[in-house]
């Protein structure tokens, strides 16, 4: 009997793992018709490339969309073919980034080279902007109408604000003619801009050579004291200004330029300020006008001389970028003297001085009627080139009167 049951359990032993192995086989079967199935899905969508427009037989981890593989791995249509291949397991769509916010105060004439400055910011971003543009009031069509004529595919780019020129009303006055012509305006936009945290306040007379996100990343490597960012006035302090001649306290050794300047607007509007007028600490609002009244027949050079006083007592709130981002002739007149734009080229030109419009300094002139001039349907195929860059040569026809040596101007070269 015991014999019986033995030959029993061996016999349905054998039966289930006779079924267990016809069940392996199923679903083996199952998964190699899913995987041709799929395949052929994938080789119909891809009929279309040819072998040489393809990816090559390269692992392709990532897709950068500003930083395409070379040629030598995939052809013209590497991005469609590396989407079909690569497969991501969940969602990952990256969260779209927000605009980068621009700056601009225009009055007078300034309207087109205003127009200039931002079709370069449009040229070489890569990241949605918004413009916000304080222009006096006959000014305002002239920026509707131009920026609105701008291609579709170029105006998705951007938004655009527009606002007047204000100031406190008991001073409105002697704040306009401040300097320039609406200059000053700067130093109340994060009282006007209450909603916005940060921008990038430019002068009309800039013009961008890289990604105005380039400049933009800085904000991120400020520490929790900082809450503007600008460029030294002078990196030679034989040729400084505010060190040889400033009646009133600057920043640093020679002083910083306001022509670009990085605002944390939140933490403007939040801090209390060190000043040389009282013990107590001032908000911002509070400081600007008993600043003014102060040093009003001391400053030369405006809000920027306001600037400098206020980060003066300060030291801790500001964070200096290097003179690439904001070169001016002064970098090249009589030598060059700028490091930073030496090695790495000029990332953004500041044409003070009106060498936008004179010959004084023909490179200078010479990018900014190639940018003036630029069909903006054209825009996007030069959105990766190189900027251009600037050193400074021996130009004999422009040396200044009564000296023997010729002078140096800049040269843009690629």
């Amino acid at each position: 009997m015991r014999r019986y049951l033995r030959i029993l359990f061996l016999f349905t032993l054998l039966i289930f793992c006779s079924v267990l192995f016809r069940f392996n086989q199923l679903v083996s079967s199952l998964e190699s018709a899913n995987h041709q199935a799929r395949a052929h899905r994938i080789r119909e969508a891809d009929s279309g490339l040819s072998a040489r427009d393809r990816c090559n037989s390269v692992s392709l981890t990532h897709w950068n969309p500003y930083g395409r593989p070379t040629p030598a791995v995939c052809g013209k249509n590497c991005c469609m073919d590396a989407a079909l291949r690569y497969t991501v397991s969940g969602s990952r769509d990256q969260e779209r980034l927000e605009p980068v916010g621009l700056a601009v105060v225009a009055c007078g004439s300034r309207l087109q080279e205003t127009l200039t400055m931002l079709k370069s910011a449009v040229l070489f971003s890569r990241r949605d902007l918004h413009f916000y543009i304080f222009a006096e009031d006959e000014l305002h069509n002239g920026f509707r109408q131009t920026l609105d004529s701008w291609p579709e595919r170029i105006h998705s780019k951007f938004n655009y604000s527009i606002y007047p020129i204000s100031f406190p009303n008991d001073n409105s006055r002697e704040w306009k003619k401040l300097f320039k012509p609406c200059a000053s305006q700067r130093l109340f936009l994060p009282l006007i801009l209450k909603e916005v945290d940060s921008v990038l306040y430019v002068d009309t007379d800039i013009l961008f050579l890289r990604p105005v996100e380039d400049i933009w990343k800085f904000l991120s490597g400020f520490n929790s004291s900082h809450v503007a960012a600008m460029a030294p006035e002078h990196e030679e302090p034989r040729i400084g200004w505010y060190n040889r001649f400033a009646r009133h306290p600057y920043y640093g050794k020679t002083g910083v330029n306001s022509g670009v300047m990085l605002m944390n607007m939140t933490r403007i509007r939040a801090k209390h300020f060190k000043n040389d007028m009282t013990t107590v600490n001032l908000k911002w609002s509070d400081l600007l006008m008993p600043l003014l009244q102060k040093y009003k027949l001391n400053i030369t050079w405006g809000d920027q001389d306001l600037l400098n006083i206020i980060f003066h007592h300060n030291p801790e709130s500001l964070f200096v970028f290097p003179c690439q981002w904001n070169y001016r002739p002064d970098h090249c007149i009589y030598g060059s003297n700028c490091d930073a734009a030496e090695q790495h080229g000029v990332s953004i030109l500041h044409g003070n001085r009106g060498v936008y419009h004179d010959n004084k300094q023909p490179a200078f002139r010479a990018v900014y009627d190639a940018i003036q001039k630029k069909k903006q349907q054209h825009v996007e195929l030069e959105r990766h080139e190189a900027p251009p860059r600037t050193r400074c040569v021996h130009h004999p026809a422009t040396a200044p009167p009564k000296t023997t040596q010729p002078q140096r101007v800049c040269v843009v070269m690629r």
